[in-house]
């Protein structure tokens, strides 16, 4: 097994070349197996976690930490934003840092810093101080997911990357899900601070777990130049993109002169690195990764599937609360079904990567996901929490079959010495899509209700039988004036969301509807799996 692959080898384990001529290459260590791999499973499988839970859970304690440091809860917002911005900026960039430094030497000093910035967060006395360090700590977050994945694979045997893949997965999937529940809890149990703080013991045991277990498997390092005006580029595009998608829908997106600018910035710098990055010798992001036909077409279909299915995520717990009435505990507890199903069935579908028609299971996935959809579009003002949760509960199996096909297949034709670039610039793309759905929902979803609540208005009317008839039964609770009319909107409002709601889902159906097509595009051989060591 030689340490360097080529590009066009897609299956995992791959059949031997005896044409092939010989190159001197150091020999790729020899995979790990029992206790030892099992131990660094769960020490990369906590440190995915303990990134990703991160991204959503401070979301819920946003007022708590407003309300603590003594600013507007708009302002407050900026510990979303300022770590998201961070962290979209550092994941394109594990792959030339990885080749700089190594990828178990990258993996365990982002853990550590990771660490040592989360405590900071908690011992900030002042929002300006949190913000910097929740910018630290997206910064130094960028390479710990891409490089999980990498670095599990490469330690388990070629017939058990599958599985590999799938318990990866298995993380990346459940944290966000989990994320507001836990930091909902945190936040009304304890203090805010204890969002940030449980994230030192994981991260300390993490990246021992790569330190102790990983010596002596370091991968090979280049001197590669500073690609200087890559880089600013990049930085400067990236983090005007992810403040345009933060900040637009409280800014009325492009009627905000600020909005507008951050927009024009981010097209203009974006459009220059482009150009710059496939002309310079050593890009900081390896943009001809996308010549690889998989890599591109599966880097594609999992950003769109992932802004679909994000878009879901977000929306369904907005209605709930801001519609149903649930509280933020009850809400998670309604979200939390959905990784009930991928917990079990991401390391079996891995397991059996090797067996399966990729592109079956991926279109599978999708049309469950469309179908939940449609389900979910059925829902009423009146619908009852059991009939909440059980929809949840199948898009679970969509979510296993989703997320670990397409990442195989997305992978599957990409060279060992070029995975970590790979991992890192389709985890950068599923992120950025990521906000992106989460813009277009949220936006689409008020307007669509502003627009259903006026349609509403036009039926309520003193001489319309129906209104009459409720105004009577309202008055007869003891509404009258003001009051009753307050009553009345507020159901108008609530009608005009729940409207929207469905709508919404409606949509969503039809385009997992066209996802489930678009995975027939890609040519994944039979019996693919993620390329590694080839």
């Amino acid at each position: 097994m030689s340490a360097t692959a080529s590009a066009d080898t897609p299956v995992v384990p791959p059949p031997p070349s005896p044409d092939a001529a010989p190159v001197p290459s150091p020999a790729a260590p020899a995979p790990l197996a029992g206790g030892t791999l099992a131990l660094l499973t769960v020490g990369l499988a906590l440190g995915t976690f303990m990134e990703v839970l991160d991204t959503s859970i401070a979301n819920v304690a946003v007022p708590t930490i407003s309300g603590s440091l003594g600013v507007a809860n708009s302002q407050g917002t900026w510990v979303i934003s300022s770590y998201s911005v961070a962290s979209a900026i550092a994941v394109p960039l594990t792959g030339w840092l990885a080749r700089r430094v190594g990828e178990v030497r990258l993996f365990t000093l982002s853990v550590l810093l990771f660490s040592v910035a989360s405590a900071a967060c908690g011992f900030a006395q002042n929002f300006e101080t949190l913000i910097a360090f929740r910018l630290l700590q997206g910064l130094v977050s960028g390479p710990m997911v891409p490089l999980s994945q990498t670095i599990l694979m490469r330690s388990y045997p070629p017939d058990k990357r599958g599985l590999a893949l799938g318990l990866w997965a298995m993380t990346v999937i459940v944290a966000p899900i989990f994320g507001p529940v836990m930091g909902g809890y945190i936040t009304d149990n304890y203090t805010w601070p204890w969002i940030f703080y449980i994230n030192v013991p994981i991260g300390v045991f993490s990246a021992a777990c790569a330190f102790f277990l990983l010596r002596g498997r370091e991968t090979q390092t280049t001197r590669q130049r500073i690609d200087a005006i890559g880089l600013a580029l990049l930085v400067i595009g990236v983090s005007c993109l992810q403040m345009m998608l933060d900040l637009g829908k409280d800014r009325d997106w492009f009627n905000s002169s600020f909005i507008l600018a951050l927009a024009i910035i981010a097209v203009v710098a974006i459009a220059f690195m482009l150009a710059w990055e496939l002309t310079e010798k050593e890009p900081i992001v390896d943009l001809s990764l996308f010549k690889d036909r998989n890599f591109a077409l599966g880097a594609l279909i999992v950003s769109f599937g992932f802004m679909a299915f994000f878009g879901s995520v977000v929306i369904f717990p907005l209605w709930l609360q801001t519609v149903m009435g649930y509280t933020a505990g009850k809400a998670g507890l309604a979200t939390a079904p959905v990784g009930l199903l991928a917990l079990v069935l991401s390391p079996m579908i891995g397991r059996n990567m090797h067996r399966l028609n990729l592109r079956v299971v991926a279109s599978f996935a999708f049309c469950v996901f469309a179908i939940v959809s449609l389900w979910n579009s059925t829902f009423t003002l009146d619908v009852p929490f059991n009939h909440v949760i059980l929809p949840r509960l199948v898009q679970g199996i969509g979510v296993a079959c989703f997320f670990v096909p397409m990442t195989t297949i997305t992978l599957s034709s990409v060279s060992d010495e070029r995975l970590a670039s790979a991992s890192g610039l389709s985890n950068f793309l599923r992120t950025l899509s990521g906000a992106i759905g989460t813009a277009i929902s949220t936006t689409y979803w008020e307007n669509d209700a502003i627009y259903h609540h006026a349609v509403l208005a036009e039926s309520v009317s003193s001489y319309a039988p129906n209104t009459t008839a409720y105004s009577n039964a309202l008055a007869g609770l003891g509404y009258a004036g003001q009051g009753l009319t307050a009553q009345i909107n507020e159901i108008v409002t609530q009608q005009g969301y729940m409207m929207a709601t469905n709508d919404f889902f409606r949509i969503s159906c039809v385009g997992f509807v066209v996802l489930a097509g678009l995975v027939w595009i890609t040519k994944p051989k039979k019996g693919a799996g993620p390329a590694m060591g080839h």
